[in-house]
Protein backbone atom coordinates (compact mmCIF):
# COMPACT_ATOMS: atom_id res chain seq x y z
CA UNK A 1 0.00 0.00 0.00
CA UNK A 2 1.65 3.42 -1.32
CA UNK A 3 0.30 6.45 1.26
CA UNK A 4 0.39 10.15 0.39
CA UNK A 5 4.22 10.36 1.81
CA UNK A 6 5.29 7.15 0.20
CA UNK A 7 3.74 8.69 -3.07
CA UNK A 8 5.49 12.09 -2.29
CA UNK A 9 8.81 10.36 -1.88
CA UNK A 10 8.62 8.68 -5.22
CA UNK A 11 7.21 12.01 -6.84
CA UNK A 12 10.62 13.61 -5.82
CA UNK A 13 13.01 11.12 -7.33
CA UNK A 14 11.64 10.46 -10.53
CA UNK A 15 13.04 13.13 -12.46
CA UNK A 16 10.68 12.57 -15.44
CA UNK A 17 7.57 13.17 -13.66
CA UNK A 18 9.28 16.13 -12.03
CA UNK A 19 10.41 18.18 -15.57
CA UNK A 20 6.59 16.78 -16.91
CA UNK A 21 5.08 18.37 -13.79
CA UNK A 22 7.15 21.95 -14.44
CA UNK A 23 6.58 21.81 -18.12
CA UNK A 24 2.67 21.97 -17.19
CA UNK A 25 3.11 24.89 -15.08
CA UNK A 26 5.24 27.01 -17.46
CA UNK A 27 2.14 26.24 -19.71
CA UNK A 28 -0.58 26.68 -17.62
CA UNK A 29 1.15 30.59 -16.65
CA UNK A 30 0.72 31.60 -20.07
CA UNK A 31 -2.86 30.17 -20.27
CA UNK A 32 -3.38 32.18 -17.13
CA UNK A 33 -2.12 35.01 -18.55
CA UNK A 34 -3.92 35.04 -21.69
CA UNK A 35 -7.52 34.23 -19.73
CA UNK A 36 -6.97 37.35 -17.44
CA UNK A 37 -6.12 39.65 -20.45
CA UNK A 38 -9.35 37.97 -22.22
CA UNK A 39 -11.53 38.64 -19.15
CA UNK A 40 -10.14 42.45 -18.80
CA UNK A 41 -10.85 43.33 -22.41
CA UNK A 42 -14.22 41.63 -21.89
CA UNK A 43 -14.95 44.25 -18.41
CA UNK A 44 -14.18 47.30 -20.45
CA UNK A 45 -16.56 46.29 -22.92
CA UNK A 46 -19.66 45.86 -20.39
CA UNK A 47 -19.23 48.96 -18.48
CA UNK A 48 -22.43 50.00 -20.33
CA UNK A 49 -24.15 46.13 -19.47
CA UNK A 50 -26.81 46.09 -17.01
CA UNK A 51 -25.59 43.30 -15.93
CA UNK A 52 -21.71 42.43 -15.29
CA UNK A 53 -20.28 38.84 -16.28
CA UNK A 54 -18.96 36.59 -13.91
CA UNK A 55 -16.13 34.42 -14.25
CA UNK A 56 -14.66 31.45 -12.63
CA UNK A 57 -11.29 30.34 -13.32
CA UNK A 58 -9.59 26.99 -11.76
CA UNK A 59 -7.41 27.47 -8.61
CA UNK A 60 -3.82 25.99 -8.45
CA UNK A 61 -3.86 22.54 -7.64
CA UNK A 62 -1.29 21.66 -5.29
CA UNK A 63 0.97 18.70 -4.99
CA UNK A 64 -0.87 16.71 -2.02
CA UNK A 65 -3.70 17.08 -4.66
CA UNK A 66 -1.96 15.14 -6.90
CA UNK A 67 -0.77 12.54 -4.68
CA UNK A 68 -4.25 11.86 -3.83
CA UNK A 69 -5.26 11.78 -7.35
CA UNK A 70 -2.26 8.83 -7.99
CA UNK A 71 -3.93 7.37 -4.93
CA UNK A 72 -7.39 7.52 -6.31
CA UNK A 73 -5.53 6.19 -9.70
CA UNK A 74 -4.39 3.07 -8.23
CA UNK A 75 -6.74 2.05 -5.92
CA UNK A 76 -9.87 3.65 -7.22
CA UNK A 77 -9.98 2.84 -10.86
CA UNK A 78 -12.45 -0.07 -11.40
CA UNK A 79 -14.49 1.87 -13.55
CA UNK A 80 -14.12 4.03 -16.87
CA UNK A 81 -14.72 7.37 -13.86
CA UNK A 82 -11.83 6.51 -11.10
CA UNK A 83 -13.28 7.56 -7.16
CA UNK A 84 -11.36 9.55 -4.93
CA UNK A 85 -9.27 7.48 -2.52
CA UNK A 86 -9.95 8.62 1.16
CA UNK A 87 -6.80 7.62 2.98
CA UNK A 88 -8.18 7.65 6.99
CA UNK A 89 -10.52 4.96 6.13
CA UNK A 90 -9.23 3.28 3.16
CA UNK A 91 -11.77 3.44 1.35
CA UNK A 92 -13.04 4.91 -1.99
CA UNK A 93 -16.14 7.72 -3.03
CA UNK A 94 -16.97 6.44 -6.19
CA UNK A 95 -19.15 8.52 -8.36
CA UNK A 96 -22.80 8.29 -8.00
CA UNK A 97 -24.20 6.86 -11.30
CA UNK A 98 -21.08 3.81 -10.65
CA UNK A 99 -21.16 0.52 -9.64
CA UNK A 100 -17.95 0.42 -6.86
CA UNK A 101 -15.09 1.13 -8.07
CA UNK A 102 -12.79 0.24 -5.31
CA UNK A 103 -9.95 -2.42 -6.30
CA UNK A 104 -8.02 -4.52 -3.48
CA UNK A 105 -6.27 -1.87 -1.26
CA UNK A 106 -2.88 -3.72 0.33
CA UNK A 107 -2.90 -3.29 3.76
CA UNK A 108 -0.42 -0.77 5.24
CA UNK A 109 3.26 -1.37 6.86
CA UNK A 110 5.07 0.66 8.79
CA UNK A 111 4.76 1.76 12.48
CA UNK A 112 1.61 1.80 15.17
CA UNK A 113 -1.24 1.18 13.94
CA UNK A 114 -0.29 0.10 10.18
CA UNK A 115 0.89 -4.04 9.89
CA UNK A 116 4.11 -5.51 10.58
CA UNK A 117 3.48 -8.06 7.57
CA UNK A 118 0.22 -8.36 4.92
CA UNK A 119 -1.80 -11.56 5.70
CA UNK A 120 -0.29 -14.36 2.96
CA UNK A 121 -4.16 -15.55 1.86
CA UNK A 122 -5.37 -11.85 1.95
CA UNK A 123 -3.26 -8.89 1.02
CA UNK A 124 -5.44 -6.36 2.17
CA UNK A 125 -5.29 -7.29 5.70
CA UNK A 126 -2.87 -7.23 8.39
CA UNK A 127 -0.75 -10.99 8.64
CA UNK A 128 1.08 -9.87 12.00
CA UNK A 129 1.23 -6.45 14.06
CA UNK A 130 3.53 -4.05 15.76
CA UNK A 131 4.38 -4.03 19.40
CA UNK A 132 1.50 -2.43 21.42
CA UNK A 133 -1.06 -3.40 18.99
CA UNK A 134 -3.32 -6.89 18.51
CA UNK A 135 -4.46 -8.94 15.70
CA UNK A 136 -8.52 -8.36 15.85
CA UNK A 137 -10.12 -9.45 12.53
CA UNK A 138 -7.46 -8.58 9.87
CA UNK A 139 -6.81 -5.54 11.29
CA UNK A 140 -4.09 -3.85 14.03
CA UNK A 141 -5.80 -2.26 17.04
CA UNK A 142 -3.96 -0.92 20.29
CA UNK A 143 -4.02 -3.76 23.29
CA UNK A 144 -5.27 -0.49 25.00
CA UNK A 145 -8.71 1.42 24.16
CA UNK A 146 -8.38 4.82 22.95
CA UNK A 147 -9.68 7.42 25.94
CA UNK A 148 -12.82 7.14 27.36
CA UNK A 149 -13.13 10.65 27.96
CA UNK A 150 -15.82 11.23 25.09
CA UNK A 151 -18.21 8.41 26.66
CA UNK A 152 -16.97 8.70 30.84
CA UNK A 153 -15.01 10.68 32.36
CA UNK A 154 -13.16 8.16 34.77
CA UNK A 155 -9.48 10.07 34.91
CA UNK A 156 -10.57 11.79 37.70
CA UNK A 157 -8.21 10.69 40.91
CA UNK A 158 -6.85 12.17 44.11
CA UNK A 159 -3.63 11.13 45.90
CA UNK A 160 -4.92 9.77 49.11
CA UNK A 161 -2.81 12.33 51.43
CA UNK A 162 -4.68 15.29 49.34
CA UNK A 163 -8.09 13.54 50.06
CA UNK A 164 -7.74 12.77 53.49
CA UNK A 165 -6.69 16.35 53.76
CA UNK A 166 -9.87 17.53 52.08
CA UNK A 167 -11.90 15.52 54.34
CA UNK A 168 -10.52 16.54 57.15
CA UNK A 169 -11.06 20.22 56.56
CA UNK A 170 -14.71 18.78 54.86
CA UNK A 171 -13.88 21.01 51.78
CA UNK A 172 -16.90 21.92 50.07
CA UNK A 173 -15.12 21.02 46.18
CA UNK A 174 -15.72 17.33 47.53
CA UNK A 175 -19.13 17.62 48.56
CA UNK A 176 -21.89 16.76 46.55
CA UNK A 177 -24.96 18.32 46.92
CA UNK A 178 -27.58 15.99 47.00
CA UNK A 179 -31.61 15.79 48.44
CA UNK A 180 -32.51 14.33 52.13
CA UNK A 181 -35.53 12.23 52.24
CA UNK A 182 -37.29 10.46 55.58
CA UNK A 183 -40.46 10.22 56.18
CA UNK A 184 -39.36 9.09 60.15
CA UNK A 185 -37.20 12.11 61.05
CA UNK A 186 -36.07 15.82 59.82
CA UNK A 187 -32.82 16.78 60.41
CA UNK A 188 -32.03 18.86 63.48
CA UNK A 189 -34.77 17.20 65.77
CA UNK A 190 -34.49 15.71 68.44
CA UNK A 191 -35.54 11.94 67.95
CA UNK A 192 -36.47 8.99 70.11
CA UNK A 193 -34.05 6.00 68.33
CA UNK A 194 -36.23 3.09 69.79
CA UNK A 195 -37.46 2.38 66.76
CA UNK A 196 -35.32 1.79 63.14
CA UNK A 197 -35.08 5.39 61.46
CA UNK A 198 -34.83 5.07 57.59
CA UNK A 199 -33.77 7.89 55.74
CA UNK A 200 -31.53 8.57 52.30
CA UNK A 201 -29.61 10.89 50.24
CA UNK A 202 -30.53 11.22 46.10
CA UNK A 203 -29.33 12.94 43.79
CA UNK A 204 -32.20 12.18 40.65
CA UNK A 205 -29.61 12.09 38.15
CA UNK A 206 -31.84 11.35 35.32
CA UNK A 207 -34.18 14.54 36.17
CA UNK A 208 -31.56 16.53 37.64
CA UNK A 209 -27.82 15.85 36.55
CA UNK A 210 -28.17 13.71 33.57
CA UNK A 211 -24.84 14.18 32.19
CA UNK A 212 -23.52 13.39 34.87
CA UNK A 213 -22.16 10.21 37.32
CA UNK A 214 -21.35 9.89 41.13
CA UNK A 215 -18.45 8.58 42.38
CA UNK A 216 -18.12 8.56 46.44
CA UNK A 217 -15.16 8.48 48.46
CA UNK A 218 -16.75 9.22 52.08
CA UNK A 219 -19.52 9.43 53.95
CA UNK A 220 -20.39 11.58 56.88
CA UNK A 221 -22.80 11.94 59.62
CA UNK A 222 -23.16 14.55 62.52
CA UNK A 223 -24.83 12.45 65.51
CA UNK A 224 -25.56 14.52 68.59
CA UNK A 225 -26.78 12.27 71.75
CA UNK A 226 -28.50 13.60 75.13
CA UNK A 227 -26.52 13.93 78.30
CA UNK A 228 -25.93 10.95 80.05
CA UNK A 229 -27.35 8.90 77.12
CA UNK A 230 -26.65 5.11 77.21
CA UNK A 231 -27.23 4.92 73.19
CA UNK A 232 -24.77 4.25 70.75
CA UNK A 233 -26.02 4.68 66.88
CA UNK A 234 -25.59 1.64 64.56
CA UNK A 235 -25.91 2.45 60.85
CA UNK A 236 -26.40 -0.10 57.77
CA UNK A 237 -25.41 1.53 54.64
CA UNK A 238 -26.94 0.36 51.37
CA UNK A 239 -25.59 1.95 48.11
CA UNK A 240 -27.81 2.38 44.84
CA UNK A 241 -25.12 2.93 41.77
CA UNK A 242 -26.94 4.40 39.31
CA UNK A 243 -31.07 4.26 39.96
CA UNK A 244 -33.71 1.47 40.22
CA UNK A 245 -35.41 0.40 42.73
CA UNK A 246 -34.00 -0.13 46.25
CA UNK A 247 -33.42 -3.96 45.91
CA UNK A 248 -30.04 -3.02 43.64
CA UNK A 249 -28.88 -1.68 46.49
CA UNK A 250 -25.62 -3.27 47.60
CA UNK A 251 -24.59 -3.50 51.46
CA UNK A 252 -21.54 -2.03 52.61
CA UNK A 253 -19.79 -4.47 54.64
CA UNK A 254 -18.25 -1.63 57.21
CA UNK A 255 -15.72 -3.11 59.23
CA UNK A 256 -15.67 -6.38 57.58
CA UNK A 257 -12.10 -7.44 56.38
CA UNK A 258 -10.11 -4.96 55.11
CA UNK A 259 -13.00 -2.63 54.54
CA UNK A 260 -12.96 0.86 56.78
CA UNK A 261 -14.83 1.49 59.85
CA UNK A 262 -16.51 4.30 61.09
CA UNK A 263 -14.22 7.24 62.16
CA UNK A 264 -15.65 9.44 65.34
CA UNK A 265 -14.38 12.95 66.01
CA UNK A 266 -16.39 14.94 68.83
CA UNK A 267 -17.94 18.10 68.02
CA UNK A 268 -17.93 19.88 71.27
CA UNK A 269 -16.10 19.84 74.70
CA UNK A 270 -19.24 18.14 76.33
CA UNK A 271 -18.34 15.31 73.68
CA UNK A 272 -22.46 14.93 72.92
CA UNK A 273 -21.93 15.65 69.10
CA UNK A 274 -19.75 13.66 66.96
CA UNK A 275 -18.75 13.54 63.60
CA UNK A 276 -19.09 10.12 62.20
CA UNK A 277 -17.06 9.43 59.03
CA UNK A 278 -16.41 6.82 56.36
CA UNK A 279 -13.75 7.02 54.75
CA UNK A 280 -13.87 4.71 51.27
CA UNK A 281 -10.67 6.52 49.49
CA UNK A 282 -9.20 5.37 46.35
CA UNK A 283 -9.26 1.70 47.00
CA UNK A 284 -13.03 1.55 48.10
CA UNK A 285 -14.41 4.50 46.21
CA UNK A 286 -17.36 3.33 44.47
CA UNK A 287 -20.44 4.97 41.50
CA UNK A 288 -23.66 6.38 43.87
CA UNK A 289 -27.08 7.53 43.13
CA UNK A 290 -28.73 6.85 46.65
CA UNK A 291 -27.17 6.20 49.76
CA UNK A 292 -29.55 4.54 52.14
CA UNK A 293 -29.21 4.67 55.90
CA UNK A 294 -31.01 2.74 58.79
CA UNK A 295 -30.72 3.99 61.78
CA UNK A 296 -31.15 1.31 64.82
CA UNK A 297 -28.86 2.26 68.51
CA UNK A 298 -27.43 -0.16 70.68
CA UNK A 299 -27.13 0.15 74.66
CA UNK A 300 -23.89 -0.62 76.17
CA UNK A 301 -23.26 -3.15 78.96
CA UNK A 302 -23.10 -2.10 82.45
CA UNK A 303 -21.14 -4.66 83.07
CA UNK A 304 -17.36 -3.11 82.98
CA UNK A 305 -15.73 -6.34 82.55
CA UNK A 306 -17.83 -7.38 79.52
CA UNK A 307 -17.00 -6.28 75.97
CA UNK A 308 -20.23 -7.29 74.17
CA UNK A 309 -23.79 -5.02 73.86
CA UNK A 310 -27.35 -5.45 74.05
CA UNK A 311 -29.34 -4.46 71.37
CA UNK A 312 -32.58 -3.69 71.86
CA UNK A 313 -35.74 -3.18 68.96
CA UNK A 314 -37.75 -1.73 69.76
CA UNK A 315 -37.91 -0.79 73.25
CA UNK A 316 -40.24 -1.80 76.14
CA UNK A 317 -42.59 1.97 75.60
CA UNK A 318 -44.49 0.30 78.30
CA UNK A 319 -40.80 0.79 81.00
CA UNK A 320 -40.46 4.52 80.84
CA UNK A 321 -37.55 3.58 82.77
CA UNK A 322 -35.57 2.07 79.84
CA UNK A 323 -35.92 5.15 78.21
CA UNK A 324 -32.07 5.86 77.48
CA UNK A 325 -32.48 8.98 75.82
CA UNK A 326 -32.53 11.11 72.74
CA UNK A 327 -31.00 10.83 69.14
CA UNK A 328 -30.25 14.30 66.60
CA UNK A 329 -28.48 13.94 62.95
CA UNK A 330 -27.46 17.62 62.41
CA UNK A 331 -26.28 16.57 58.74
CA UNK A 332 -25.49 13.83 56.40
CA UNK A 333 -22.88 14.30 53.97
CA UNK A 334 -21.67 12.63 50.87
CA UNK A 335 -18.17 13.54 49.44
CA UNK A 336 -16.85 13.02 46.20
CA UNK A 337 -17.01 14.34 42.76
CA UNK A 338 -18.86 13.98 39.68
CA UNK A 339 -18.06 12.56 35.98
CA UNK A 340 -19.41 13.97 32.25
CA UNK A 341 -21.32 11.26 31.27
CA UNK A 342 -22.28 11.22 27.79
CA UNK A 343 -25.53 9.03 26.85
CA UNK A 344 -25.52 10.14 23.71
CA UNK A 345 -22.15 9.05 22.71
CA UNK A 346 -22.37 5.34 24.09
CA UNK A 347 -25.69 4.70 22.76
CA UNK A 348 -24.00 5.58 19.19
CA UNK A 349 -21.13 3.41 20.55
CA UNK A 350 -24.00 0.42 20.69
CA UNK A 351 -25.30 1.62 17.62
CA UNK A 352 -22.14 0.59 15.59
CA UNK A 353 -22.42 -2.72 17.34
CA UNK A 354 -25.42 -3.69 14.38
CA UNK A 355 -24.45 -0.45 11.79
CA UNK A 356 -20.75 0.26 11.59
CA UNK A 357 -20.04 3.38 9.85
CA UNK A 358 -16.76 2.88 8.62
CA UNK A 359 -14.81 0.06 7.77
CA UNK A 360 -13.32 -1.56 11.13
CA UNK A 361 -15.79 0.95 13.24
CA UNK A 362 -17.65 -2.13 14.79
CA UNK A 363 -14.13 -3.51 16.66
CA UNK A 364 -13.47 -0.30 17.85
CA UNK A 365 -16.84 0.43 19.46
CA UNK A 366 -16.60 -3.21 20.88
CA UNK A 367 -13.26 -2.43 22.42
CA UNK A 368 -14.32 1.22 23.53
CA UNK A 369 -17.29 -1.07 24.90
CA UNK A 370 -15.07 -3.32 26.81
CA UNK A 371 -13.02 -1.06 28.16
CA UNK A 372 -16.41 0.84 29.78
CA UNK A 373 -17.49 -2.20 31.16
CA UNK A 374 -14.16 -3.16 32.86
CA UNK A 375 -13.65 0.33 34.31
CA UNK A 376 -16.85 0.38 35.71
CA UNK A 377 -17.42 -2.88 36.59
CA UNK A 378 -13.54 -1.86 38.76
CA UNK A 379 -15.55 0.68 41.07
CA UNK A 380 -17.77 -2.56 42.50
CA UNK A 381 -18.27 -2.75 46.03
CA UNK A 382 -15.84 -5.81 47.56
CA UNK A 383 -16.63 -9.25 47.53
CA UNK A 384 -15.99 -12.96 46.44
CA UNK A 385 -17.13 -11.68 42.90
CA UNK A 386 -17.52 -8.04 41.36
CA UNK A 387 -21.03 -7.13 40.51
CA UNK A 388 -21.80 -6.28 37.16
CA UNK A 389 -23.00 -2.21 37.88
CA UNK A 390 -22.06 -2.48 34.19
CA UNK A 391 -25.55 -3.59 33.53
CA UNK A 392 -26.99 -1.23 36.15
CA UNK A 393 -25.40 1.76 33.84
CA UNK A 394 -27.31 0.23 31.23
CA UNK A 395 -30.65 -0.07 32.59
CA UNK A 396 -31.22 2.78 34.19
CA UNK A 397 -29.06 5.72 32.74
CA UNK A 398 -29.33 4.90 29.34
CA UNK A 399 -32.63 3.01 29.94
CA UNK A 400 -32.03 -0.07 27.61
CA UNK A 401 -34.51 -2.69 27.81
CA UNK A 402 -33.54 -6.03 29.37
CA UNK A 403 -33.33 -8.18 26.26
CA UNK A 404 -31.13 -5.23 24.27
CA UNK A 405 -29.01 -5.38 27.75
CA UNK A 406 -28.45 -9.01 27.18
CA UNK A 407 -27.43 -8.75 24.04
CA UNK A 408 -24.86 -6.16 24.32
CA UNK A 409 -23.60 -8.45 26.98
CA UNK A 410 -23.32 -11.21 25.10
CA UNK A 411 -21.48 -9.89 22.21
CA UNK A 412 -19.04 -8.31 24.30
CA UNK A 413 -18.50 -11.31 25.68
CA UNK A 414 -18.22 -13.26 22.13
CA UNK A 415 -15.97 -10.30 20.71
CA UNK A 416 -13.54 -10.61 24.44
CA UNK A 417 -13.33 -14.21 23.54
CA UNK A 418 -11.13 -13.70 20.56
CA UNK A 419 -8.97 -11.13 21.81
CA UNK A 420 -5.92 -12.38 22.82
CA UNK A 421 -4.50 -13.49 26.45
CA UNK A 422 -8.23 -12.55 27.23
CA UNK A 423 -9.36 -12.49 30.54
CA UNK A 424 -13.58 -12.37 31.44
CA UNK A 425 -14.25 -11.22 34.59
CA UNK A 426 -17.16 -13.01 36.33
CA UNK A 427 -19.94 -10.62 38.25
CA UNK A 428 -22.72 -11.02 40.14
CA UNK A 429 -26.02 -9.88 39.40
CA UNK A 430 -27.26 -7.06 40.73
CA UNK A 431 -29.57 -4.69 38.87
CA UNK A 432 -32.65 -6.43 36.77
Amino acid sequence: FLNRTAISHFWAMDLDVQHRYQQLGTSLKLLSRKTHRLIRRLFNLSKRCHRQPRFKLPKERSLPYWWSRAQSLLYCSETAVPGTFLEESHSCTCPSDQPSCQGSIPCALGEGPACASCAEDNSTRCGTCNHGYVLTQGFCRPEVADSLEHYLGLETDLQDLELKYLLQKRDSRIEVHSIFISNDMRLGSWFDPSWRKRMLLTLKSNKYKPGLVHVMLALSLQICLTKNSTLEPVMAIYVNPFGGSHSESWFMPVNEGSFPDWERTNVDASAQCQNWTLTLGNKWKTFFETVHVYLRSRIKSLDDSSNETIYYEPLEMADPSKNLGYMKINSLQVFGYSLPFEADAIRDLILQLDYPYTQGSQDSAMLQLLEIRDRVNRLSPPGKTRLDLFTCLLRHRLKLANNEVARIQSSLRAFNAKLPNAIEQETGKLCS
